[in-house]
């Protein structure tokens, strides 16, 4: 397993002993096939960091902790590393620790092992649930909730988007659009207690005067959202608006394509997150709008709070939500995000 890294480094990196990241490097047997993968994943994350490797100064490791379906978690790792390089005055290393298993137990379990871990700070997207909760009270380093917040956890800040604002935003927008004509709106959501997506639709029933139909993705699946969808369109629901949560499994592209194969038009879809697959629907008018707000930005706060947290930069710890760009077709990106 060829590599340029001091075991020392992998060993921080991957969260194992400098013992078992060397029995592992020098192929002496006895070791779990995880704790392989383990070892080599942190290879590839010290790649991808190398140039925080080299710098010099004061070294922060940050713990990232995300449950979301692959393509968010790709989303995230992807931004962090983007503002990696440019925070400065520590040199920041992060372990990434991406599930998309629905599992609570298993965000639990990561939470302990980092807690065991020399972690100058934890960023943590997560559901909203006591055993969850009650983890994060187990840590010892600064913790950051991300997109979705956690305010009975010990968290020095929330940095994402205004969740309650962004539901209000979005049936602003369908009922400006559908004006005086009639229709019912269909309200796509994912799986779990994520309280983002909870006060996304508690903004959005606060503020649309229509009949609401919901289709759950309960098993983070296309066909489980195609299913959901079928069922409210056999009932005869004049669904003529779609309100898309958050970005599943399938992702808006599932929600097209069932209402699509039941041959059935609708005039306005909102929908989260300019990913992708968000601005190609964009460019192909099958998304009305998408409510965004700017990762990078939102890592890039935490990064700063956890400084603040350890006295590195001055000033308190305070939480300003994230401001919600409306993106249409006219204004979307002419490359991904």
């Amino acid at each position: 397993m060829k590599h340029p890294y001091r075991i020392r480094e992998i060993a921080a990196q991957s969260g194992l002993s400098e013992a078992t990241v060397d029995r592992v490097l020098n192929d002496r047997g006895g070791v779990r096939d995880s704790t392989i993968r383990e070892v080599r994943l942190a290879i590839a994350d010290l790649d991808r960091q190398r140039t925080q490797v080299r710098l010099s100064g004061r070294t922060f490791m940050i713990d990232v902790i995300v449950q979301a379906p692959p393509r968010f978690c790709a989303a995230i790792r992807a931004a962090l590393e983007a503002e990696l390089p440019g925070l400065r005055p520590v040199v920041f290393r992060a372990r990434f620790h991406l599930l998309d298993s629905p599992s609570t137990k298993d965000v639990v379990a990561v939470l302990d092992r980092v807690g065991r871990t020399r972690s100058h700070g934890v960023i943590l997207k997560a559901p909203d649930v006591p055993e969850i909760v009650a983890a994060t009270r187990r840590l010892t380093a600064p913790l950051v909730t991300c997109v979705t917040d956690l305010p009975g956890s010990p968290r020095i800040t929330y940095v994402g988007i205004d969740n309650r604002a962004a539901g209000a935003t979005a049936a602003y927008l369908i009922e400006q659009w559908l004006g005086e004509r009639p229709g019912d709106v269909l309200v796509v959501r994912g799986h779990g207690s994520f309280r983002g997506e909870d006060e996304r639709e508690a903004g959005f029933r606060a503020e649309i005067d229509r009949p609401l139909h919901e289709a759950v993705d309960a098993e983070d699946r296309a066909d489980a959202v195609a299913a959901g969808i079928r069922d409210v369109l056999a009932g005869g629901a004049p669904v003529r608006a779609i309100y898309s949560l958050y970005a599943g499994a399938g992702g808006n592209a599932a929600v097209v394509a069932a209402l699509a194969d039941r041959r059935h038009p609708y005039d306005v879809f909102v929908a989260h997150d300019l990913d992708g697959e968000n601005t190609a629907l964009l460019r192909e008018r099958k998304l009305s709008a998408v409510l965004h707000h700017d990762l990078r930005s939102d890592l890039r706060r935490a990064c700063h709070a956890i400084m603040q947290a350890h006295g590195v930069l001055p000033g308190p710890v305070r939480s300003n939500p994230s401001a919600v760009q409306v993106i249409t077709p006219h204004n979307a990106p002419p490359v991904e995000f």
